[in-house]
């Protein structure tokens, strides 16, 4: 497996499942052996895992395995000999390459005993172009998974045949850091619950707003902390949800229906529970294959998760009784590629907890707003239509445990909005997109006499410009323009104190346009240029700020903007 060597070295806080990183050492090295100026390879300004200094046990998942059909590659993992948790740090690593030919872009799901370990999707190569990319996560909390030997699943679906002739690679290994005595050990989750397909793992298909993801558990009875990651990937008519509009105009648009909004629901045996906003993901084939070369976009080979805080539900959950989580997805259009891992903090002094949820006004379902002012004279098509969507809610519940009783309460507020223009005629087709998702969560937890509040802020920003040209001779220039960002501000206080914090911002910025013939084949590109500009600091000053820079579909430089480590 082809790791990265140890650059960044981490110091921190942990505080209310917040960990929080900073780097001690110069990365600037590694970023020369990292980015080669002037090459085509795919690649991404996201910082690696920090790495603990102790030295890790690796366990190799798959190496090298083909993937030329849609056949899943079964594998067998065995926790690390003479390795036992507790773990510093969990790290997984993959290492994926296409061959060169025509391919699509694909998706990637890893598994070990049902719960995703990994979901992203992979680059597309070219005639002259084999990409080959790094990806890395932190599943230090999903450590309880990696304790007993259980069934692995990798699963690339891919096409190979006379047309689509790239053929996928992939390794995958994790890495599993030992206690350092100087360091703070770790507070993984007691417990990981897959949502997916079986027993192996798997991804659900939704397909329309009443469709769900949904597992019925008998679960601990002394549940004190309870969440769940979701992924929800837009796939086939939702690939591009961001661009389509209300379905009585979709045709005269000539877009895809059910407007632009998307959100994932979660309920616990019925009853509204959380809510997870849609990142809207562009895959490295999106509108223009060329936008991403060699830049991918934000998330786009290595999803993050959306994490649902379900704590308030911790003593109903405990009360011996089965409960059924699903997760659905309000506006889906067929479909949405959907799995979950439910995490669960246990009280380590009681087998038994009670409790109950106090207060819950989240409603069933989100009730968005349209607007729309289309003009159609004579095909001559002009106008704007709109949907916005604002939750506000709490959810609040009390568990007892075996030394104190905690009230948690979380407050949400998502606001989204998209507006879009339209300028349609018979030389032209001009679509503007204007999107927000903003997030504020307020968590307040009482135990005993301590009182913590985490406050968080997640932006998801996309602007998005298609200007379709007809050329006199018969072709068509399509100029694409995409700014892209994912951002999260966190704030964690305990009592008047605040004991930590960080901001990380991640924008993605593409331009490209494309000579197509008249059946809509891609001739040529032109003016590609990109950027990503990525960055993180928190409440100590330390800092990672690294700007990539591509131009006519090659990296021209990176830009590393810390003074110090």
């Amino acid at each position: 497996m082809a790791h990265h060597a140890k650059v960044f070295q981490p110091t921190g806080f942990v505080a209310a499942g917040l960990i929080v990183f900073f780097l001690v050492s110069s990365p600037v090295q590694s970023f020369a052996a990292r980015y080669k100026i002037g090459s085509a390879n795919t690649t991404y300004a996201d910082p690696w895992v920090p790495l603990p200094h102790t030295t890790p046990c690796i366990v190799t998942l798959f190496t090298d395995v083909a993937f030329e059909n849609f056949n899943p590659y079964n594998f067998q993992y065995t926790p690390p000999a003479n390795c036992p948790a507790p773990w510093q740090k969990v790290v997984f690593a993959g290492d994926i390459s296409v061959s060169k030919g025509i391919q699509y872009d694909r998706t990637a799901n890893f598994w070990i005993g049902g719960a995703d370990i990994y979901f992203g999707t992979t680059a597309e190569p070219s005639p002259k172009l084999s990409p080959r990319w790094h990806v890395e996560s932190d599943l230090t909390d999903y450590s309880p998974l990696f304790t007993i030997a259980q069934n692995g699943q990798a699963d690339i679906g891919n096409l190979v045949n006379g047309t689509y002739t790239g053929i996928i690679y992939a390794s995958a290994e994790l890495e599993f850091y030992p206690l350092d005595p100087h360091e703070k050990p770790p507070t993984p989750f007691d417990v990981v619950l897959p949502l997916s397909a079986g027993p192996d793992g798997g991804t659900v298909t939704l397909t329309n707003s009443t469709s769900q993801l949904a597992q019925t558990f008998t679960l601990p009875t002394n549940i004190v902390g309870a969440y769940l990651d979701v992924y929800a990937q837009s796939q086939n008519n939702d690939e591009f949800w961001y661009t389509c509009v209300p379905n009585d105009v979709a045709s005269e648009l000539q877009s895809c229906g059910n407007t632009a909004f998307r959100e994932a629901e979660v309920t616990i045996d019925g009853q509204p529970a959380g809510v997870a906003p849609i990142y809207p993901w562009i895959f490295t084939g999106g509108i223009d294959p060329y936008l991403w070369f060699p830049l991918a976009g934000v998330q786009t080979l290595n999803f993050v998760p959306y994490r649902v805080n379900l704590t308030p539900f911790s003593g109903v959950l405990s009360n011996g009784q089965p409960h059924t989580v699903a997760l659905s997805v309000y506006n889906a259009d067929n479909y949405f590629s959907a799995t979950a891992n439910l995490l669960l903090n246990l009280d380590p002094n009681s087998s038994q907890v009670t409790g109950w949820i106090t207060k819950n006004t989240l409603p069933p379902s989100p009730h968005p707003k349209v607007k729309e002012d289309i003009r159609n004279s004579n095909g001559n098509i002009s106008g704007t239509v709109s949907v916005t969507s604002d939750r506000h809610f709490t959810i609040a519940g009390v568990v007892m445990t075996s030394s104190e009783t905690i009230t948690t309460t979380v407050k949400q507020s998502i606001n989204f909005s998209n507006q879009q223009g339209f300028e349609i005629n018979s030389s032209e087709y001009v679509q503007t997109i204007e999107q927000s998702t903003d997030i504020t969560s307020l968590t307040t937890q009482v135990a005993g006499n301590t009182r913590t509040q985490t406050y968080e802020e997640d932006n998801y920003p996309l602007s998005l410009g298609l200007n379709e040209q007809a050329n006199s001779d018969g072709t068509f220039t399509l100029t694409t323009t995409i700014q892209q960002e994912d951002y999260s501000n966190i704030n964690v206080q305990v009592g008047p104190r605040q004991i930590g914090s960080y901001t990380r911002d991640n924008v993605v910025s593409p331009t490209d346009s494309l000579l197509l013939n008249s059946s809509g084949q891609i001739i040529s590109n032109s003016g590609e240029a990109n950027s990503q500009h990525y960055v993180y600091f928190d409440s100590t000053g330390k800092c990672y700020d690294l700007t990539l820079t591509a131009a006519n579909n090659v990296l021209t430089a990176f830009h590393y903007n810390c003074d110090h480590y």
